[in-house]
């Protein structure tokens, strides 16, 4: 049934957006821009900030140097009383390279905002290089100043415009000089900035085709959307709230930056013309214009099972979900009921509470008595899905799927969030399989570490660790995972010869939108590559999602912790169906290795050995050094595994790695091992003992 609303509030809202190219605006809305280095930067992030400083700049601009100049002497003087400062750049031609180079040149470290959408440079009505604008958080980021740095950049003398305004500012006091015209600078080009074509601008044929498309998987009957793209008035009465997660870049949700190999399947973000279109529809007063209405029944409510009725479901252990409280992870197990094996080639997981069920890794137990071995080699278990808020099923490449031992048994870890309502969960698992055994298999490993201590009041606190590949493979999936204080993360492969490339980087990581990232060609990996994690963590108090930022943050599963946490899908390019390959004790060993190489420069320090689980290594550092060069290289490493104390696991937590999810590598060892414990199938689980 259609949603039907009544939005006098919102009408009068969106009313007050229409704006003029021309005009300065008195107050700046919230934005969200990118900068020259791939960091994410928000408007409204500083609020307790004196001021925030905007300066015009482009990378060929003669007069962006002197001005970048001048306003660095300033950025040292000033930062210290908690002013913000950064570059806009509001050239949609220029890159991020040529933006680098400049800077380079002029030898100063300072952000340099790219707006390659215009949006931001448009309301804020730039018109000249070396511009300033300083903006008042404290009196609800009311524009305090405009103008140049001083007169001597500007050519009339050397009145220190700046400074003087800043100096009202973190007194408390009025700006005197609130506006001082330009009288050098390169001219700004923005070539959509004329208000009177955006009236031109067609609901039914140029803006609801983008919503639906971009907006339809989620704002559809059935979606998790809170509301549904069902005619032209709900839009309107949202429009000024649409405008302002466009300009904010928080919808779509799909975050990854456009400075990455390749691309993914599923790609959702808005190009730089069709967030246009959308804004300055928006402003324009959002018209209905001519014509039916393109919404009207556009979008078919989502079905159950979107890949098809699944060939199998697995029914997940049902779990009441309390009102309130912090829940540990449950680990259920759930016997694989078919009678024969199969490869699996997709999956989706259904959750039977969306609002209870954060999210869900998987592994699968094969059963090693008879099934296995009467297929040629060893085979690795795998992954049976995942689950995050707005995922999508999950299909394998053509021709790779994993196989599931007929007496196995799946294990899930449900991680479950309290939301003020009790209910149960009972999720679903669809799993759909080939018709004829595939010739590849899926695997998968974490990039992870969990030595680590996040300060109370840090806001952005770096974190990296490793994998290395000691075979030729090729990846096929990317997933990030990380907690409240989770803020930018990148993945970057190295390759033997020491160049690197970037694979994915996400200048905003959103712990309420997580997803698998696929890249349409599976991405290539030589043996003797790594593939490097870099993580940022934000435990200040401008998070607003930080539950305590007084607090210094340990690892650990529940989401008040944190984790450092990425996982790979891939496949080794020498195995096949009739060739198994196990290299899962080098790759586990090694992993051990990178997640306290902070340095990554293949010796551990010292320094680095830290963490509880890891006093046996430090007290006998000492000791291992057996060439007592201060250092331990991977050979000294290894000869002092054996020392190492095994971790205390109880049932509930076999083939749980140490970030508290599901780990094909995990379940690998334990089973050659001889420790998978199939006497505790289909018994709800709790997790215990995991160190």
């Amino acid at each position: 049934m259609r949603k039907i609303f009544a939005f006098t509030a919102s009408a009068f809202a969106l009313s007050a957006l229409t704006l003029s190219a021309e005009a300065s605006p008195t107050y700046v809305d919230n934005f969200r821009l990118v900068d020259h280095e791939r960091v994410s930067h928000e408007l409204y992030y500083y609020q307790d900030a004196p001021a925030i400083v905007l300066m015009t700049v482009t990378a060929d601009s003669d007069f962006s140097v002197r001005a970048i100049e001048a306003l660095a002497d300033l950025r040292d003087e000033y930062a210290a009383e908690g002013v913000r400062f950064y570059l806009i750049n509001p050239d949609a031609t220029e890159t991020r390279t040529e933006m680098s180079d400049a800077m380079a040149a002029v030898g100063v470290d300072m952000p340099v905002l790219m707006d390659a959408r215009q949006l931001v440079s448009e309301s804020l009505a730039l018109e000249t290089t070396g511009e300033v604008l300083v903006i008042n958080p404290r009196t609800g980021f009311q524009l305090a100043y405009r103008g140049p740095v001083n007169g001597q950049v500007d050519g009339r003398g050397r009145t220190p415009y700046l400074a003087n305004a800043l100096d009202a500012l973190i007194a408390g006091e009025n700006v005197e000089m609130a506006s001082v015209d330009m009288r050098r600078g390169d001219s700004v080009v923005l070539p959509h900035a004329n208000t009177s074509l955006h009236q031109s601008i067609s609901y039914a044929e140029d803006v609801a085709p983008i919503l639906v498309e971009r907006c339809g998987g989620c704002h559809v009957a059935g979606g998790i959307a809170p509301w549904e793209l069902a005619d032209y008035e709900t839009i309107q009465g949202w429009a000024p709230m649409i405008r302002e997660v466009i300009r904010t870049d928080r919808m779509p949700p799909y975050f990854p930056d456009f400075d990455h190999a390749g691309t993914f399947y599923n790609e959702n973000e808005l190009s730089p013309e069709e967030a246009r279109t959308i804004v300055h529809w928006i402003e324009a007063g959002a018209p209905r214009g001519e014509g039916e209405d393109p919404l009207l029944d556009a979008l078919e409510p989502l079905p159950e099972w979107p890949l098809g009725e699944p060939d199998y479901i697995v029914e997940v252990t049902p779990f009441d979900i309390p009102a309130t409280g912090i829940l540990e992870y449950e680990y259920p197990t759930i016997p694989n009921q078919m009678e024969e094996g199969r490869w699996l080639r997709a999956t989706h997981v259904r959750p039977g509470s969306n609002q209870g069920v954060h999210h869900v890794t998987s592994g699968y137990i094969q059963n090693r008595n008879a099934a296995v071995d009467e297929i040629e080699g060893n085979l690795p278990s795998g992954s049976v899905g995942s689950y995050t808020p707005g995922q999508n099923p999950q299909e394998f490449h053509e021709g790779v799927g994993t196989y599931l031992s007929p007496g196995g048994a799946f294990r899930f870890s449900m991680h479950y969030t309290t939301f003020g309502l009790e209910e149960t969960d009972r999720t679903q698992v669809g799993l759909y399989f080939h018709d004829e055994p595939p010739e590849l298999i899926m695997r998968s490993t974490v990039i992870g570490d969990s030595n680590f201590v996040i300060p109370a009041g840090e806001e952005n606190f770096h974190i990296t660790s490793y994998t290395l590949f000691p075979a030729d493979a090729e990846l096929y999936t990317l997933y990030p995972h990380a907690h409240y204080r989770g803020k930018r993360v990148e993945l970057s492969i190295e390759y033997p010869d020491g160049t690197s490339e970037l694979l994915l980087s996400l200048p905003r990581y959103d712990f309420n939108w997580q997803r698998d990232y696929d890249p349409v060609d599976p991405i290539q990996v030589p043996a003797g590559s790594r593939l490097v994690a870099d993580w940022w963590y934000d435990n200040s108090d401008r998070n607003f999602a930080n539950p305590d930022p007084a607090a210094d943050v340990y690892p650990g599963d529940q989401t008040h912790e944190e984790m450092m946490y990425f996982r790979v899908n891939y496949r080794w390019l020498e195995e096949t169906r009739e060739n198994i390959t196990n290299y899962t004790e080098i790759m586990q060993q090694d992993r051990l290795f990178a997640s306290l190489d902070d340095s990554r420069d293949d010796m551990l320090q010292p320094a680095e050995i830290v963490g509880q689980r890891n006093v046996w290594l430090a007290s006998g550092f000492d000791g291992y050094d057996t060439n007592n060069d201060g250092l331990l290289d991977r050979e000294e490493y290894q000869a002092a595994l054996p020392d190492r104390p095994a971790r205390r696991r109880g049932p509930a937590a076999q083939g749980v790695n140490e970030f508290g999810d599901i780990d094909e590598n995990v379940i690998n060892s334990e089973e050659n091992a001889g420790e998978a414990d199939m006497t505790s199938l289909d018994t709800p689980t709790t997790r215990a003992g995991v160190q």
